[in-house]
């Protein structure tokens, strides 16, 4: 069981206990990125972006690179349909690895940096919406 919001870890990412809302009602998962974009790298069309913003100052200059990745057209709460770039990556959530898609956009104005939708949690867990950090609170990481 997992509650409305959950801390939750990227270790393919290197990211730890990053504060996750919990939407039953979004389909698909999102992490907040900045300056998205795709170049050829080597000759390899390479996703390239850099995750959160100035309030999680130890992500905020590490640049990630995919290979792996795809484009996708995703709604969002306000209706509006975008065109996101989508990645697979690894995430644990309540002690439980999952391998999940999630699509990169920039979410400045909303108060949690990640949202797991209900693909990702889909047949893995049930959601008290009473309850939050049924995990417990996040865990001091040394971050590399």
């Amino acid at each position: 069981m997992i509650g409305r919001r959950e801390f939750i870890d990227f270790p393919l990412l290197n990211l730890f206990s990053l504060e996750a809302k919990i939407d039953t009602g979004a389909f698909t998962s999102a992490l907040h990125c900045k300056d998205i974009e795709v170049r050829s790298i080597d000759g390899t069309e390479t996703l390239c972006f850099k995750l959160l913003d100035e309030s999680h100052p130890e992500y905020s200059n590490n640049e990630y690179r995919f290979t792996k990745f795809s484009k996708k057209l995703i709604k969002s709460s306000f209706g509006e349909s975008e065109e996101r770039y989508v990645i697979q990556t690894l995430i644990q959530i309540a002690g439980k690895k999952i391998n999940c898609s999630i699509s990169l956009t920039d979410r400045t104005n909303m108060r949690y940096p990640v949202l797991i939708g209900r693909r990702t949690i889909k047949g893995k867990f049930i959601v008290d919406v009473s309850k939050k950090h049924t995990g417990g609170l996040p865990v001091s990481k040394t971050f590399l």
